[in-house]
């Protein structure tokens, strides 16, 4: 059984009925990229391009941009199969009219092949919007790349896959910096300062839980800045080390 996400313009669409015979769970979102932004991580991603097959290729393109993380499958009729070629940066196709076996036979190999290419390599780490290459040390928020330096890349690396936990300051230090580290604390609370300003109006993204520490606030983009409510910023200080 695998975790599917399906972008339609229609959400509650009826959009591969033969999903409706099969075990897998399946969440549709808008088929626009605001929707992307925090978006369920999913073992594949089924876009409808049914009604419109330019926007379609549009959302594709911006997955392959953004680093989706999870195999992309288009849902065709049989006359938007002539549309599609390499440009679209997908994995497979399939016609909304494809019975169960070819749908589950399709969501199997397609998920497949991801994790065999996968094996011994580094994964994409993908948590509300913010996309982490731990094989190129790069990272991207809404599809715009982050200008990092090393201990920032891995602030935000740590926090982003360990999402809402809270950890204190000693936490970070001894796990981002390391037990031989001799500075103190407050170059927790400048690391997250500079990290927050590079997030721009993700910022909220780092949340911090009053005389506890930090953490990374998992929520959609509406929920950010209410998630503010019941944090607090870290005061701007100077670099202890």
């Amino acid at each position: 059984m695998a975790d599917l996400l399906i972008l339609t313009p229609q959400v509650d669409a009826d959009v591969l009925p033969a999903l409706g015979l099969l075990s897998h769970r399946v969440r549709q979102i808008p088929a626009q990229p605001a929707a992307l932004v925090g978006a369920p991580n999913a073992d594949a991603i089924l876009v409808d391009a049914r009604a419109d097959l330019a926007a379609a290729k549009t959302l594709c393109k911006i997955l392959q941009t953004t680093g989706a993380g999870s195999p992309v499958v288009v849902v065709l009729t049989e006359g938007g199969l002539t549309a599609v070629n390499a440009e679209w940066g997908i994995d497979d196709v399939i016609l909304a009219t494809a019975g169960p076996a070819e749908v589950d036979a399709r969501i199997r190999l397609v998920i497949g092949r991801q994790q065999r290419d996968g094996d011994g390599k580094s994964q994409l780490i993908r948590a509300s919007g913010v996309v982490i290459d731990e094989a190129s040390y790069s990272a991207k928020v809404n599809g715009r790349t982050l200008d990092l330096t090393y201990k920032e890349f891995e602030l935000l690396r740590f926090l982003a896959t360990h999402p809402s936990r809270v950890f204190t300051r000693e936490q970070l230090l001894s796990e981002v910096w390391g037990y031989d580290y001799f500075g103190g604390t407050r170059t927790v609370d400048v690391h997250v300062r500079r990290l927050r300003a590079k997030l721009g109006d993700m910022d909220a993204l780092i949340g911090t839980v009053r005389n506890v520490g930090y953490r990374f606030t998992e929520h959609d983009p509406a929920e950010l800045a209410a998630a503010q409510d019941t944090t607090e910023r870290a005061p701007a200080r100077g670099v202890d080390a």
